[in-house]
């Protein structure tokens, strides 16, 4: 009996300190940085095992700046219902950093998360940063544009590895 031959996963291979998004431009990979927020990656990290993110959209996508997703109502109003005391550090807003949304409260970030597009400095210090894309970066730039845009862009899938 012969095998069938198999196609590889496109997917790179998860390490402990990875994300990976499927998103419907394509795949990304995050580097998780608990060692500048180890409370927000604890949460993504749940949230991501729960499925929470899985067919949430990017909601906010605006050209040079970032693409925000995260929100389970599609609006930028919502979240999971768990707030996070801010992690701030002078880790800068750079083409790729994964930061949290939040309110005007600095400890009111909860399940959305952005992707700067383009160096935002100007939020350094002032927002969270959990992440960085390390792969992919061509699908963040890929999704289309709008707030909201009017189709907007997929989450298909988010995962870690298993813990």
């Amino acid at each position: 009996m012969t095998q069938p031959d198999l196609q590889p996963d496109p997917r790179p291979d998860p390490r402990p300190d990875q994300l990976t998004l499927e998103l419907d431009t394509g795949i990304v990979t995050i580097r998780l940085r608990p060692d500048l927020a180890p409370r927000h990656v604890a949460r993504i990290t749940e949230l991501v095992r729960q499925g929470y993110y899985d067919g949430l959209t990017f909601h906010r996508v605006v050209d040079g700046f970032v693409a925000q997703g995260g929100c389970p109502q599609g609006s930028g109003m919502g979240g999971s219902g768990q707030k996070l005391k801010s992690e701030f550090t002078d880790t800068p807003h750079a083409r790729g950093a994964c930061s949290m949304a939040r309110a005007n409260d600095p400890h009111s970030a909860d399940s959305q998360f952005f992707i700067c597009l383009d160096d935002a400095g100007f939020l350094d210090g002032q927002y969270t940063v959990w992440g960085e894309v390390i792969s992919g970066m061509e699908a963040v730039d890929a999704l289309p544009r709008g707030e909201p845009p009017k189709k907007p862009g997929k989450i298909v899938k988010a995962s870690v590895p298993a813990g």
